[in-house]
């Protein structure tokens, strides 16, 4: 009998943002190989058009596919499945799995009724991102705030040069409503980079609050898609990582505190 090869799954985001999300996803299948594309050289994807981005993401997922034949594509970053997906899916076979704001399971969980969608301004600017506060509010006010700051900030702090904490609370205090006797709960993470600080934004909040993370989600429809395909009778080989800037990465010693 043929033994099982070790599945192949291919991460990709603007940065090092997807790096939460390679996490939970390898955390639920240990058994696969890694490939992990930081498209840096592109970096930010909220100054870019809409046009520019897809053509730009379709390219550098296509060499991806043709280089590590992937079992299965996840785009973790907000910016790029808001805008790619379809254009992926419409081209390639492989299955992907995209990122969205979790809109529908923070309005279902808050107790206020009054929730906050933190992104990017590419992000809480697309009407993607309305549609789904129109069909999945329940009833909540949910107020977007993009920031064209705390991407940034994310990528600095696991390369070691954290920014001050009065930075970061200024980039989250819009989330932050208090009127009508009720207080923002909930504060969905809308860009795969926020995760990362999700200890700062703590820190600093002016009360607490549920700071929902897309990860989980994210692992548990890989682990889904995937079912039906046995661990591999081998040990899956150490994750690659990829910078299209070819340069090395200046966050190497911080993958550490992401369990890698």
């Amino acid at each position: 009998m043929t033994a099982a090869r070790p599945l192949t799954i291919l991460v990709f985001d603007s940065g090092v943002g997807g790096f939460t999300v390679f996490r939970a996803v390898k955390a639920a299948r240990a058994d696969a190989r890694y490939v992990y594309i930081a498209d840096d050289a592109f970096f930010p994807y909220g100054a870019q058009s809409e046009d520019v981005l897809v053509a730009r993401i379709v390219d550098v997922i296509g060499k991806a596919i043709d280089d590590y034949a992937p079992d299965l594509v996840v785009i973790a970053c907000n910016t790029a499945s808001t805008i790619a997906l379809p254009a992926l899916r419409a081209r390639f076979k492989v299955p992907f799995v995209g990122t969205v704001p979790a809109i529908k399971p923070a309005c279902a969980q808050s107790k206020t009724k009054r929730v906050a969608v933190l992104g990017t301004q590419a992000t809480v600017n697309r009407e993607y991102t309305r549609a789904l506060i129109r069909e999945f509010a329940n009833g909540c006010d949910v107020v977007l705030v993009g920031s064209g700051k705390l991407a940034g900030f994310a990528e600095a702090e696991l390369a070691g040069a954290p920014v001050s904490d009065d930075d970061i609370a200024a980039e989250i205090a819009p989330c932050f409503v208090d009127k009508e006797e009720r207080r923002t709960d909930t504060v969905v993470l809308a860009c795969t980079h926020y995760p990362l600080l999700t200890r700062r934004f703590r820190a600093v909040a002016p009360w607490p609050v549920e700071w929902l993370d897309p990860a989980p989600a994210i692992a548990r429809r890989v682990s889904d898609l995937l079912r039906d395909r046995p661990a591999a009778s081998e040990p899956a080989p150490p994750a690659r990582i990829v910078l299209t800037s070819g340069k090395t990465p200046p966050f190497m010693a911080g993958l550490a505190k992401l369990g890698f």
